[in-house]
């Protein structure tokens, strides 16, 4: 992740984070809910989509921070508008709730078109 510190190997069998990435576009949240309550049928494919891409992988302890890149390829992407439909599929995946998120930083970087992606890594405030 831009800024962030590359993985070692030390830091793969690290207890206190998680990480990953995914080469996804990623999802407006305005593109997915239809009204308040249903997901569209974009956000329902991303959704599957993303749960067979993301590998399996075992938690920290909570409290959590979670560091967000978002790979735009167009510069007036919103920063934060695929944040939470993100947020919610990692919950699902990785079966935490976001109640136990304490901190989140996100990283917008630009990209060219068909290159966007999502960088994660979850680590314990502990």
């Amino acid at each position: 992740m831009q800024g962030m510190p590359q993985q070692s190997t030390r830091q793969q069998t690290d207890k206190r984070m998680a990480n990953g990435i995914a080469y996804i576009k990623p999802l407006s949240v305005n593109k997915a809910w239809q009204g308040k309550r249903f997901k569209s049928p974009e956000y329902k494919v991303y959704e599957k989509q993303m749960l067979l891409t993301l590998k399996p992988m075992q938690l920290p302890e909570p409290p959590y921070q979670i560091d967000f890149e978002f790979g735009f390829s167009n510069k007036a992407s919103d920063i934060d508008n695929p944040m939470k439909p993100f947020l919610d599929i990692l919950q699902k995946k990785y079966n935490f709730d976001d109640a136990e998120v304490y901190k989140i930083v996100i990283v917008k970087t630009i990209v060219a078109k068909g290159s966007e992606f999502i960088k994660f890594e979850i680590k314990s405030l502990m």
